[in-house]
């Protein structure tokens, strides 16, 4: 069901017969734990979840424009036998040169924001959250309200360890190759402090929605 909005915020606002629907970003560090807000806003309040990453990995797939631009760059040593790319490979060599890490970066981002755009243009009926690690200008442009998903430091490691086995050092390192939260909240509307309970957690996002209930689809 619609919901009216007289406010102009942004272009970026996806329209249903005039009346408008929120897209939102989500963004935090590895370990905040941005699926728990993600199957929240989709399950309690149906919003449609794009996740960026896993709108790369598709394009990622062979005759996908992303595959062809990247095999071209980096050439055949990052595949496999059946042509897939060889993601650990492709890791390895970007992350050891910084240049040809950005270099991989401007061929396949652009690609996936206008990806991530069109399917949320695609999904102009509901209320859209995009998820992304990696807070950026361009990210924010796709969104009209940006939220920030802080946990502490300590949380984020144990539930590192716990989920996926990483030791400390493991995960202090991928860490320490994100964003700063000084970098993520100078991009964010609103901050969602994780390190508690998924119940302190709704409540945050519930406060959230409320102060603006006509961009929630009911």
């Amino acid at each position: 069901m619609c919901q009216d909005r007289t406010d102009d915020m942004l272009e970026t606002h996806f329209t249903c017969k005039g009346k408008k629907y929120p897209v939102i970003g989500l963004t935090g560090g590895v370990g905040a734990g941005k699926s728990t807000v993600l199957s929240i806003l989709q399950e309690k309040y149906g919003f449609h979840v794009i996740q960026a990453d896993l709108v790369a990995r598709a394009l990622m797939e062979p005759g996908k424009e992303a595959y062809e631009a990247v095999c071209a760059f980096l050439g055949p040593k990052i595949l496999l036998e059946d042509g897939q790319i060889n993601r650990s490979a492709m890791a390895e060599i970007i992350f050891k040169d910084p240049s040809k890490r950005a270099k991989v970066d401007s061929l396949t981002h652009p690609l996936v924001w206008k990806a991530v755009k069109k399917e949320a243009e695609e999904y102009n009926r509901q209320s859209v959250v995009i998820e992304a690690a990696i807070p950026s200008k361009e990210f924010r442009d796709k969104c009209d309200e940006m939220w920030y998903l802080y946990t502490s430091r300590e949380v984020r490691i144990r539930r590192l360890k716990k989920s996926r086995g990483y030791s400390d050092k493991k995960a202090e390192s991928i860490m320490a190759n994100q964003a700063t939260e000084s970098e993520f909240r100078s991009f964010a509307d609103a901050q969602i402090d994780n390190s508690g309970s998924e119940e302190e957690t709704r409540k945050q996002i519930d406060a959230l929605l409320e102060k603006d209930k006509d961009k929630v689809a009911k």
